[in-house]
């Protein structure tokens, strides 16, 4: 039987295949709460081994898109609660992606009183959309005191408490995509001249604290990170010493323990492409499992387990349109193709009816 279909291990989690659904933001979260059409939607895709959901606020801080979800009131537990039993029901792990957005947000998009932050003032390139007035230009943020830092860290912890009592397997620290995490990694966007800025032993200070105090709060089997060397998205420009960053960052992620990296790699979507070299640094240096992700189908995720090169494999627009993406992968049937005008916009459409197959091609 093909690797990619078979029972595997996540930590002390036995999943069903190799096969990720990978962390999208679609943008249905009214009020910023996770609802029935959301429930709807994961239970869907329920043949994952592991689902990694859409990028969730641990703070009102960090709602920077329109209609994303939240995990830090008893609102938003609730409404995860009957998405992570759905997708139990049908057999799958999952794991819920926290995402700060720090400064790629604009007002108009958070709730009274919470504040675009960011570890410098400095504004990102081009727009943000927002529900009330269209496309604004990204402001320019707040930049982090000592109190923010302590605070954004504790709105982790909080957060990720909230993801195990919602029924979460765990949680992933959005480290890519130029959001919070990678906010402070990168020294385009790090400009302080604190304890969490310059060197990139400080600039990799906050994501680790960040990782090593949701560890001590839910465990090291629960908690992953998803990193995006070699990602522009957000603004985020190459640098001269990104390779050596983050092989640093692989080797201070592995002496902490999480359960899992997950490497995202742009290239198929026109960014630069990640470097076969360091994916090959973080298998070599990181002993737990890694997950690669980035324009897969079943042939290259077939042969990039066989040869080792990752743990499991992860897929976005693939499961997006295709709820029964692993019987049409195992079985060569035909796929659905994405709809991108409907990837962001409220309702069933192009959310929850794409087709599946019927059953009895299953």
């Amino acid at each position: 039987m093909a690797m990619l279909y078979s029972k595997t291990s996540l930590g002390h989690l036995a999943l069903q295949n190799h096969l990720v659904m990978a962390p999208m933001t679609r943008s249905r979260a009214t009020d910023n709460i996770p609802n029935s059409l959301m429930k709807e939607y994961y239970a869907q895709r329920g043949e994952a081994g592991l689902i990694i959901t859409e990028g969730t606020s641990p703070s009102p801080n960090g709602l920077g898109y329109p209609r994303i979800p939240g995990i830090f009131s008893p609102d938003q537990v609730k409404g995860w609660r009957s998405i992570t039993d759905a997708v139990h029901d049908k057999g799958a792990k999952i794991f819920i992606q926290l995402m700060h957005c720090g400064r790629i947000a604009h007002p108009l998009n958070l709730p009274e009183g919470a504040r675009v932050l960011a570890p410098s003032a400095v504004a990102a390139a081009g727009e943000m959309y927002t529900d009330a007035e269209g496309l604004k230009p990204h402001p320019v943020p707040q930049a982090m005191s000592g109190e923010d830092i302590a605070s954004a860290i504790a709105e982790f912890v909080r957060a990720a408490e909230n993801g195990v009592k919602a029924g979460f397997d765990g949680v992933e620290l959005h480290g890519a995509n130029g959001y919070l995490l990678e906010q402070f990694i990168r020294p385009n966007t790090n400009q302080r001249d604190d304890g969490y800025g310059g060197s990139m032993e400080n600039r990799a200070r906050f994501v680790l604290e960040v990782a090593e105090a949701v560890i001590g709060a839910i465990g090291r089997d629960r908690v992953g990170i998803r990193l995006s060397p070699y990602g522009v998205f957000n603004d985020m420009p190459l640098y001269d010493r990104m390779e050596e960053d983050y092989t640093y960052l692989a080797q201070q992620l592995n002496s902490r323990g999480l359960v899992y990296i997950h490497l995202v790699d742009h290239s198929a979507m026109g960014a630069p492409p990640v470097p076969d070299a360091i994916k090959a640094t973080f298998r070599e240096l990181f002993k737990r499992t890694l997950i690669l992700s980035g324009g897969y189908d079943a042939q290259r995720a077939e042969n990039d387990l066989a040869a080792g090169k990752c743990d499991l494999v992860a897929v976005g627009r693939p499961f997006l349109a295709n709820p029964d993406l692993v019987t049409r992968w195992k079985t060569g049937a035909a796929v659905n193709e994405p709809d991108s005008a409907t990837f962001y916009t409220p309702g069933p459409n192009g959310y929850t009816d794409y087709p599946a197959l019927p059953r009895a091609k299953q």
